[in-house]
Formats: C-alpha cells, sequence, structure tokens
C-alpha cells in the first residue's frame, strides 16, 4: 500500500479483533517505522515496548477496561522520556507524537487496526500501573498505547473537512 492510500484508510478502529495474531515481524515492522520517526535534536525520546503475551495483554486490559484493549492481539505501549534536550526544553510530546503517526501508517499498511490511546491512560493512574507492570523506569511516561489486530468489522475513516476550511495559502483564511 503506498503512502497515500494509508493515510487515506487510517482511522480509529474500536471495534473487536479476529482471533488471528499479529506476526512479530510486522510488529517489529510497526516500531521500526516509529523508531524511524524525526525527533527534536535528534534525542529519540520515545521508546516501545511490544506486548504479545496473552496473558500480559490481559493484565493490561484489566488496568485500560476497553473492549479494544481486551481483544488485542498485541499492543505497543509508548514510553517517553521527558529530558530537555535543547536550551531547557523538551521536545518528548513532538517526538511521541511522530512516532505514533509513522505506526500509525504502517499498522493500516499491513491491514491491521488500532486506535491511539492516550486520555484514558491520564485518569485513576493507568499510566503509572502499566508502568510498574512492564517495568518502566521511574523517569520515564507511559504516554499512549496502541491496541492492535485484524479487525473483525470493516470501518471507514470518519469524514474530514474539506481543504478550503482548514488550509489556504500565504494567509490564514484567504482564498488562493
Amino acid at each position: 500500500m503506498d503512502i497515500f492510500t494509508a493515510i487515506e484508510k487510517r482511522h480509529s478502529y474500536r471495534g473487536m479483533f479476529t482471533s488471528k495474531q499479529v506476526a512479530r515481524d510486522d510488529l517489529k515492522k510497526i516500531v521500526n517505522a516509529g523508531l524511524q520517526a524525526p525527533s527534536g535534536c535528534n534525542a529519540q525520546t520515545t521508546s516501545f515496548v511490544i506486548v504479545d503475551e496473552p496473558e500480559l495483554i490481559s493484565r493490561i486490559g484489566a488496568v485500560v477496561d476497553k473492549p479494544t484493549v481486551r481483544d488485542a492481539k498485541a499492543i505497543i505501549v509508548c514510553i517517553v522520556d521527558h529530558r530537555e534536550v535543547y536550551q531547557c526544553m523538551s521536545f518528548c510530546a513532538e517526538d511521541y507524537a511522530a512516532a505514533v503517526e509513522n505506526m500509525l501508517l504502517a499498522i493500516t499498511a499491513l491491514g491491521y487496526a488500532t486506535v491511539w490511546l492516550d486520555g484514558a491512560l491520564r485518569m485513576e493512574g493507568r499510566a503509572q500501573k502499566l508502568a510498574e507492570l512492564l517495568g518502566v523506569a521511574k523517569d520515564m511516561e507511559v504516554r499512549v498505547i496502541l491496541p492492535i489486530g485484524e479487525p473483525k468489522e470493516k470501518c471507514a475513516p470518519r469524514e474530514k473537512k474539506p481543504f478550503e476550511e482548514r488550509a489556504w495559502f500565504n494567509r490564514y483564511g484567504k482564498g488562493s
């Protein structure tokens, strides 16, 4: 699948997955796509734990109680390092966002589905619970999880506003 098709087909999938496992080679391809993302000052502040053990997925599902998480065949856990890398600034938000977007496109291109989950991790100490469960260093933060599998249901991307409502040449809000 070419990049523009993957962008067009990418969507947030919150449904159930088939019983098909996600191949480790595919998981490596997906995470490598994340590792290739740009990073502020090339500091590479984002790292990942790839979870494909059913028991561990079940334990993550107990912490993040969502059907898509409980039914996932694999979960990629995105971990960030908040260290300052340039003039007292951290670029970890930009770094992990770029990495996650690359992985979302790779997941789509390989025929799997996922949803970017981070808001749910910020409530009820879930991120900290996942960090403890996965042995994440205390100075790092679990920020995003991507539950992955082959979708049971076909789901189309949600409609986006047209270009003319969100993008302009040379001046905000002005015609071409």
